[in-house]
């Protein structure tokens, strides 16, 4: 159907923008991810905006239908309604380098039109207003702004835009035209561009964000034209995603790789002001492609660093960290320092995991493993594994679930994920601690299938425990507990219920080296007594001789403390 073109920037032109630009990003995001060669070759940055516009759009419709429900008040969304949510959409699904960067395009478009209070819509030059604060809170908020890059075109719509005269559409054609020109001359900013014959790609995602405001307020959908130069125009049209051949011819003449940070680590963080500038300097001195995005209480933080544990902790100590996710570039992909670095090959093998803690998290990164962080009391959708999947890159994956109740998502993930062409296998991990003892055996240099049969073999023969405190009354199978008491469950049923923390965990690990075994892993959760894993690891000592134990911090985890034993 053809779109009707909104005269002003009201609450329903947030929306129909919002719309517009999921779907454009749809088209080009295949596009997108083949021309992804900086800052990360890790061909996702077309999924990373996608993700992230859907996150903003998502937002945007639920103030939409609060108010057709009946559960807001009478009339509609306000342009500041409207623009607040999109904002914050953005910031807490913000995917990637570019994903991060986008959430703050937004919010400094956000900040402008709430600006307007109650107002029903505000103007063109309201709209060139928007403009610019995106732009330069964007570039505010990356550590070392790059020319040649997102930040670039961004800058240059802007510009464009101050020097319109007319209404919101025009305005918006003419950052859409500048944002094209700042698109073109991307690969004369940055080398690794120019060599690989591609203009950048979050530049060419915002462009077509910036084409679905020029169709908001046209109802015409301007061409993403071919910028010229040499190679340029082999990986960027308007006919649709890149044969994978053409992808490849895109990044044949790249340098050769250099060493740089292997894991990149994205979290939302609930800090101060104050804490948060500490961090930047913190993650700085870590890593590199530092973006921090948000306030008023919550960010978005994205950095490629070598140690994601000490990234974590970085946030840990600012505020309170959640939504962590860790990836692993792998050998074939290493971060190249000045831009220079090959196109993203598929890894021929990678394990993703569910973990509960931050801890934890940093542990399996830091093994190799791609991770999804099961919030306490927020379990993963299988949507959230299916992207670990992509993320991951590989043509084959090892999926550790690492928890009974999740057996179903990650089925379903795993389903979706083999219609997307990767042979997934998925062990059947109950608990955090089989997920550590199937990874300790993982050999991706050996036959899928004896890698899987090795893990799994791992796994089930780790008997799991863990040691929690009782939410409210309950039978269960040592009897009937009241909300406090502390609860020592073996392989999933409740088997000691007491009073004192150290010696529930005491006693359940009695029972299960009365069966044998050889190595004792302790993961402490944060709130775990102080001294507990000495006492146990000299109970061990003392009481089994040949057991070996070792200890993890799991960080906020749900559970005190997760034993296992094999």
């Amino acid at each position: 159907m053809p779109q009707v073109p909104q005269t002003f920037f009201d609450a329903l032109a947030v929306r129909t923008w919002c719309g517009l630009a999921l779907r454009a990003l749809g088209r080009a995001r295949e596009e997108i991810d083949a021309i992804n060669v900086y800052p990360v070759a890790d061909g996702d940055t077309g999924t990373n905006l996608y993700l992230t516009v859907e996150s903003a759009a998502t937002a945007v419709e639920a103030v939409f239908s609060g108010y057709e429900a009946g559960s807001a008040p009478a009339g509609s969304p306000s342009l500041a309604d409207a623009a607040r949510a999109m904002a914050h959409g953005a910031l807490i699904g913000a995917r990637g380098n570019s994903g991060t960067i986008l959430a703050q395009l937004l919010r400094g478009m956000a900040q402008v039109l709430a600006a307007e209070g109650e107002a029903a819509h505000t103007d063109a030059d309201g709209l060139r207003l928007a403009l610019r604060r995106a732009a330069d809170s964007a570039r505010g908020a990356v550590a070392h702004p790059v020319e040649g890059t997102v930040l670039s075109v961004a800058s240059a719509a802007a510009d464009a835009a101050e020097g319109a005269e007319g209404d919101c559409g025009t305005v918006a054609r003419a950052a859409y035209r500048g944002a094209c020109a700042a698109l073109a001359a991307t690969p004369g900013q940055l080398a690794v561009l120019e060599r690989a014959g591609v203009v950048d790609a979050g530049g060419r995602g915002l462009v077509a964000v910036l084409a679905a405001l020029v169709e908001t307020f046209t109802g015409e959908r301007p061409g993403v034209p071919v910028p010229s130069g040499a190679d340029t125009h082999a990986c960027v049209g308007t006919a649709g995603p890149l044969e994978s051949a053409e992808a490849e011819a895109c990044g044949a003449d790249q340098a050769a790789d250099e060493g740089g940070p292997a894991f990149e680590v994205i979290y939302l963080l609930e800090a101060e002001d104050a804490a948060v500038d500490r961090l930047r300097q913190r993650l700085d001195a870590l890593g590199d492609s530092l973006v921090v995005v948000g306030g008023d209480g919550l960010w978005n933080v994205h950095v490629h660093v070598d140690d994601a544990g000490a990234a974590v902790e970085a946030g840990v100590e600012a505020g309170r960290p959640y939504r962590i996710r860790i990836t692993h570039f792998g050998a074939d992909d290493v971060h190249a320092r000045g831009g220079e670095r090959p196109p993203r090959e598929r890894a021929q093998r990678a394990v993703v995991a569910v973990v509960p803690g931050e801890g934890l998290a940093g542990l399996y990164a830091e093994a190799g493993a791609t991770t999804v962080l099961a919030r306490p009391g927020e379990p993963p959708a299988s949507g959230e594994l299916v992207e670990a999947v992509r993320r991951a890159h590989a043509r084959e994956v090892v999926l550790l679930p690492n928890d009974a109740d999740l057996r179903h998502t990650a089925a379903a993930a795993a389903e979706q994920a083999r219609s997307e062409g990767v042979r997934v296998a998925l062990i059947p991990t109950r608990s955090a601690v089989q997920g550590i003892a199937a990874l300790a055996v993982h050999q991706p240099d050996r036959r899928f299938d004896e890698d899987v049969v090795s893990m799994t073999s791992a796994a089930g023969a780790t008997r799991y425990a863990e040691v929690a405190v009782a939410e409210r009354q309950s039978w269960t199978m040592a009897g009937i507990c009241q909300a406090g008491d502390v609860l020592g469950l073996i392989d999933g049923d409740v088997a000691v219920i007491g009073a004192d923390v150290t010696a529930a965990a005491e006693t359940v690990l009695d029972r299960m080296l009365a069966a044998g075994g050889e190595l004792v892993t302790l993961v402490l959760g944060d709130e775990a007594p102080e001294g507990i894993a000495e006492r146990l690891e000299g109970r061990v000592r003392e009481g089994y001789l040949a057991v070996d134990t070792v200890v993890y911090r799991g960080g906020r985890q749900g559970a005190l403390l997760l034993i296992g034993v094999e």
